[in-house]
């Protein structure tokens, strides 16, 4: 039987359970860091991401429906990051909303679930059987430890070549989507580690968060992989990163 984890050693658990598939190296978003997408990419990703993470707050109130009064510091935090994305002055769906008519599409276009991948769309149904289902550590660990805390590392390779005007060309108010979560899921990301140390104190729950992390980070990898293998695959072929060299002249474009 597996011994219960010291706090450092849980960590560094999770932490290596996202190895090798972080939503930063899959091919969309290494595309999209080397300036190689155009804006119709651009509209094809803001109207899967709407539909993976339009649904975030309504895990959220499920894994709070989930956890014990006596965490109440777990139910506070579930209850500032639902706040944040819902009820902020700036609702987090409508700032994804304007990149996307930026790009060219429509709210409507965005907003119509028939629009996104079947995998975006099994992705939510997972999100949503996840958060309802298991220990409100296990869902814990799984959206916000491994979804939302890869954030800021997708979104700092991203958001300064979208502003750059020798890269796509936007307006920092065009990409404000983007700078927020840079700073906010860190916040959350941490807060998110926390509570899953705190409250996963048996090996066999400890064990549970590891493996939902692990499966979170695959399932987050391969939805941006399928961004590039759907739209932008047909366009540039088998994606190829490119050399040093490469990547510098094409960012002096």
């Amino acid at each position: 039987m597996t011994d219960l984890l010291n706090e450092s050693d849980f960590r560094d658990a999770l932490e290596q359970a996202m190895t090798g598939t972080m939503a930063k190296d899959a091919s969309f978003s290494r595309a999209w860091a080397t300036g190689k997408l155009d804006r119709k990419h651009f509209v094809n990703w803001a109207v899967n991401h709407y539909h993976y993470v339009g649904a975030f707050a309504d895990c959220l109130a499920l894994i709070y429906a989930n956890t014990p009064d006596s965490a109440r510091d777990a139910k506070d935090f579930l209850l500032q990051n639902m706040y944040e994305e819902e009820l902020s002055d700036d609702r987090h769906t409508d700032l994804l909303i304007r990149f996307g008519e930026v790009c060219g599409a429509t709210r409507e276009q965005i907003m119509d679930r028939r629009n996104a991948m079947p995998y975006t769309k099994g992705m939510a149904g997972w999100q949503y059987q996840l958060s309802a289902t298991q220990h409100f550590a296990v869902a814990t660990a799984a959206m916000v430890v491994g979804l939302e805390s890869q954030v800021p590392s997708i979104y700092r390779t991203q958001y300064p070549v979208l502003i750059d005007e020798a890269g796509y060309g936007f307006t920092e108010h065009d990409c404000e989507f983007f700078d927020l979560h840079i700073t906010s899921d860190e916040v959350h990301g941490e807060r998110g580690y926390q509570i899953v140390l705190k409250y996963a104190d048996t090996p066999a729950l400890q064990q549970a968060c590891i493996i939902a992390v692990r499966e979170a980070a695959d399932m987050r990898f391969n939805y941006t992989k399928s961004l590039y293998e759907t739209y932008v695959k047909p366009d540039l072929g088998e994606w190829v990163e490119p050399t040093a060299t490469e990547a510098r002249v094409a960012s002096l474009v």
